[in-house]
């Protein structure tokens, strides 16, 4: 059984940091390129970053460069997003997902993040 299980969400003031985790199991973790998307009330899910499956490259969405960091554990199966700088408009649950193929993709339940004074 797959599962991507998110952590470190939480209620943070307007330039505070978070680091937010997956846990992934069931799946051979270093052979998937992972996401973190984000999803805020009202609006679509959009990407925030990407990292490939040996951590070599990495991607930003716009709105997070420099303040983001994606990185991933292959001995540990986690990937992290290292969120500093937050603002208001960061406000939203953000989702772990792994991509392998059209079939071998998987989410996780997500995580809150709230960026409020």
């Amino acid at each position: 059984q797959v599962q991507l299980v998110e952590s470190g969400g939480g209620l943070v003031q307007p330039g505070g940091s978070l680091r937010l985790s997956c846990a992934a199991s069931g799946i051979t973790f270093s052979r998937y390129a992972m996401n973190w998307y984000r999803q805020a009330p009202g609006k679509e899910r959009e990407l925030v970053a990407t990292i490939t499956s040996a951590g070599a490259s990495t991607f930003y969405a716009d709105f997070v460069k420099g303040r983001f960091t994606i990185s991933r554990d292959n001995a540990k199966n986690t990937v992290y997003l290292q969120m500093n700088g937050l603002k208001s408009e960061d406000t939203a649950v953000y989702y772990c997902y792994a991509h392998r193929s059209s079939v071998y993709n998987y989410w996780g339940q997500g995580t809150q993040v709230t960026v409020s004074s």
